[in-house]
């Protein structure tokens, strides 16, 4: 597939694979700032008014001018671009800018063949960067879960209160091993196929099933060596692989250009998604970390964990489908709403 290649300087830009390098070499650029770049290069040496940004880059969701003030600051720090004396970005004050260099078209580049040391849109630093990001959200995640659980336990009194602590560091701890490995998943996938379609999803799906597996092996061998018996079922590697993909499907979809820049409508999206794949993985019969919890006090009848009180409040005795299904919601949808909402920072895609 062939499209237009902008040269100008040291530097070229291809709006169709969104990369912009200088020698050869990437560089990183948001979404939003990559798109502000594309516009004022395909209208060189005329004025793109302040308008026609708010319409183009930002597309009609409503910011102040200060975000394009920043954003034609980062451009030019991108660039190594002097406001005071501009070689690439002039300002017209109160007007809008002008791209001032002279700038080449190459209409013989081809998508699928970039520059010369260009590894992907996910450049190492990338990959570390927002891999970093989704294991802070799957941090954040199990922090919720975890006093979720630990004051839906019934825990009472300073008892009750290193029962909070117990499984809020164990839903934290286990939500980190996740999100290594779907963040870290869907990034190796992005260093080779930088999209943002199916290989995301795969790469989530793939990361969660790996760690899932690798997890709940480990997990059942350590309850059978210590205590001589182990849970019937846990969570394991189908299930990472379900939240996994979900993770990637909602990033997919956050990246449509249907949804703007918007956090709130993005946050909705990544909501549904994560609670409909927490509800699923119960309703076919697998096992959440609500699941996992209930299948340990079971095993351990003298333990002061129990999760009956939601069964109590759906109308079940005990902690029966309908509760795993209620908390598999719930689980999905902090896991897959903090992961992509932290990656979506990290790459500067979000306004408000």
């Amino acid at each position: 597939m062939k499209s237009a290649s902008f040269r100008f300087g040291p530097f070229t830009l291809d709006a169709e694979s969104r990369l912009l390098a200088r020698d050869g070499a990437a560089l990183d650029v948001s979404s939003r700032y990559f798109d502000a770049l594309v516009l004022l290069v395909r209208n060189a040496g005329d004025l793109v008014p302040k308008a026609q940004f708010m319409d183009e880059v930002w597309r009609g969701v409503p910011v102040t001018d200060e975000a394009l003030t920043q954003c034609v600051r980062c451009l030019r720090r991108i660039l190594q671009d002097d406001a005071a004396r501009p070689s690439f970005i002039e300002t017209v004050p109160k007007h809008g800018y002008r791209f001032i260099a002279t700038v080449d078209v190459d209409t013989a580049v081809s998508v699928n063949d970039p520059p010369a040391g260009y590894s992907g849109k996910w450049d190492w630093r990338t990959f570390r960067r927002l891999g970093g990001a989704g294991i802070i959200g799957g941090g954040i995640a199990g922090l919720l879960g975890g006093v979720f659980y630990g004051f839906a336990s019934g825990a009472q009194g300073m008892g009750g209160a290193s029962i909070v602590l117990v499984l809020t560091a164990l839903t934290v701890m286990i939500a980190l091993i996740g999100a290594v490995g779907v963040s870290f998943g869907m990034a190796t996938i992005g260093l080779m196929k930088p999209d943002r379609g199916l290989s995301t999803i795969l790469g989530g799906a793939a990361g969660g099933f790996l760690v899932g597996g690798i997890v709940k092996l480990l997990g059942l061998d350590a309850f059978n060596l210590m205590l001589g018996q182990s849970p019937a079922h846990i969570t394991g590697a189908l299930e990472g692989a379900i939240l996994g993909g979900a993770v990637g499907l909602s990033l997919y979809l956050a990246s449509h250009r249907s949804f703007g820049q918007s956090l709130s409508r993005r946050m909705l999206s990544a909501a549904f998604v994560g609670a409909s794949a927490g509800v699923a993985i119960p309703s076919a019969g697998g096992q959440l970390l609500g699941g996992s919890l209930h299948a340990l006090a079971q095993l351990f009848p003298q333990s002061r964990l129990r999760l009956d009180q939601i069964g109590e409040l759906l109308g079940e005795d005990g902690f029966g489908r309908m509760s795993q299904m209620a908390t598999g919601g719930l689980e999905g949808m902090l896991f897959v709403v903090c992961m992509t909402v932290a990656i979506m920072l990290a790459e500067g895609q979000l306004t408000k």
